[in-house]
């Protein structure tokens, strides 16, 4: 049995990919943690499209924590 999701490495354990900046074509850092990032060369907003297990799963909470669950899917937390 898994201590933790091995789905969520990647959140917790950041990756780094480059992507094309779809507007200049100038390479962008995108970590798979980032939700989106500004082109360094012409400032258009690059999104990570990879569809995340937080996006979807119940656990996702309890195994990323709250503050990088907040950042990824944005909504305030419950009281």
């Amino acid at each position: 049995m898994f201590d933790r999701c091995p789905g969520a490495a990647h959140i917790r354990t950041p990756t780094l990919k480059i992507k094309k900046c779809p507007e200049c074509g100038a390479e962008v850092e995108v970590f798979s943690n980032d939700i989106s990032v500004r082109c360094s060369e012409c400032g258009f907003t690059v999104y990570n499209d990879a569809l995340s297990c937080v996006q979807w799963c119940k656990y996702a909470r309890e195994c990323v924590g709250e503050e990088t669950y907040q950042k990824l899917v944005g909504k305030k937390p419950d009281r």
